[in-house]
């Protein structure tokens, strides 16, 4: 682990993304880098199969989720389970 020197106001945009997100700040900035190198790696992709081939190597099943329901649900419940 190391030290990355970033400008402050993109800092900031990470910062509210996280939020967002509901990742840290730090984590939020590792997912960022991290599609970055992965859509350098691969320009014919988009982000959408970029994200699609990270969760089948992941084994997600995002059939499971019903996308109603979790989008009517607050956010406590998503959370508590």
């Amino acid at each position: 682990m190391g030290i990355v020197k970033i400008d402050d106001a993109l800092h900031e945009e990470i910062r509210k993304a996280s939020g967002v997100m509901v990742r840290s700040i730090n984590a939020q900035a590792e997912y960022w880098i991290k599609i970055g190198m992965l859509a350098e790696a691969n320009p014919n992709l988009s982000y959408s199969q970029i994200i699609s081939e990270q969760l089948e190597q992941a084994n997600v099943n995002v059939n499971m989720v019903n996308f109603n329901a979790a989008v009517a649900m607050p956010t406590e419940e998503l959370i508590d389970g």
